[in-house]
């Protein structure tokens, strides 16, 4: 039992550590946490990992050098909001929130919230990335 614990925790910290590199794809995030979970914890390992690094897998690309500076040249808009909720890379902005694609590249977008500017994917508003 003790060797099961000390298994699922290794896992469950080697997963962390790897969730802080979005993996660019669903199935190479499963695959490596299938192979680390495997390592780490047999075959309910692979399986734990498996499922956790496809999670982690489906995180959208960070942006692009570029997107970034356009980002950061923008003026603050008149329009930028203050709100309650945290900002956090991962989940969706607000609807209050303006959202303002960018230009050359349709895949990101960016707002200005809690005077911070972010980096977004346009459809789910999720944040990508905040810049300070």
């Amino acid at each position: 039992m003790k060797a099961k614990v000390l298994s699922i925790a290794a896992i469950s910290l080697v997963l962390a550590s790897g969730s802080a590199f979005a993996q660019s794809s669903t199935v190479t995030g499963a695959a490596g946490g299938a192979a680390t979970g495997a390592v780490v914890g047999g075959p309910v390992g692979a399986a734990i990992g498996g499922v956790a690094g496809a999670i982690v897998g489906t995180a959208i690309d960070p942006p692009p050098r570029r997107v970034v500076t356009y980002v950061e040249e923008q003026p603050i808009p008149n329009d930028s909001v203050v709100v309650r909720e945290r900002v956090v890379v991962g989940r969706p902005l607000p609807e209050t929130v303006v959202v303002r694609r960018i230009p050359d590249n349709p895949k990101y977008a960016y707002a200005v919230v809690n005077h911070e500017r972010v980096i977004v994917e346009p459809h789910s508003r999720k944040v990508i990335r905040v810049l300070e």
